[in-house]
């Protein structure tokens, strides 16, 4: 049975998708070019093919139930010393992102985790010491506002790069989204 990795995300609009990338690439994150700035719904996930249609129908339903809400990411903070990871924080849709990872984990998403969920952006991981100090202290004023818009199912190909393969609107009458909604 051929098993797939897949992921859901919250994705960041321009200009803060360009300005967190441009920081992990500057700090020389390995994981820069293959996974794009997000907030994570679904850690990686193996996934058998066959059941991608009742994944994308759960999406589809979890999507229906929402509505778009405002997130406001400041500063930086980092998870260690249990994990090497600089990242920005919510400071507003915290409550908001911990409903819609709950239902997404749930149903034929349903998995363990290693972690209490904790909605951030990763700007620095498995970097040494002082690549992380530099980057939370570099990042300690970052600030970005925006309205999030739904989520997108990830995919991971075999070069290790997170690739998005189907976009998730909220309140869109329950109907998958185009990768590029208008307006993103």
């Amino acid at each position: 049975m051929a098993r797939r990795d897949f992921g859901v995300a919250f994705g960041l609009p321009e200009p803060y998708t360009s300005e967190l990338q441009g920081w992990r690439e500057r700090l020389g994150d390995p994981n820069a070019s293959g996974i794009p700035p997000h907030v994570t719904l679904l850690p990686p996930t193996a996934l058998p093919e066959e059941a991608l249609p009742e994944v994308e129908e759960h999406l589809r339903a979890v999507a229906a139930s929402e509505q778009p809400f405002r997130m406001h990411l400041r500063g930086s903070a980092s998870f260690r010393p249990v994990s090497p990871v600089v990242f920005v924080p919510l400071v507003e849709g915290i409550a908001d992102c911990e409903r819609v990872e709950s239902k997404v984990r749930s149903g034929p998403l349903t998995r363990e985790v290693s972690f209490p969920y904790h909605p951030h952006v990763t700007v620095a991981h498995d970097l040494g010491e002082a690549a992380l100090d530099r980057a939370f202290e570099s990042l300690a004023s970052y600030e970005a506002v925006f309205d999030v818009w739904g989520f997108t199912l990830f995919e991971q190909d075999r070069e290790g790069v997170w690739r998005p393969q189907r976009d998730f609107p909220f309140g869109a009458g329950g109907r998958p989204g185009p990768l590029a909604p208008p307006g993103r």
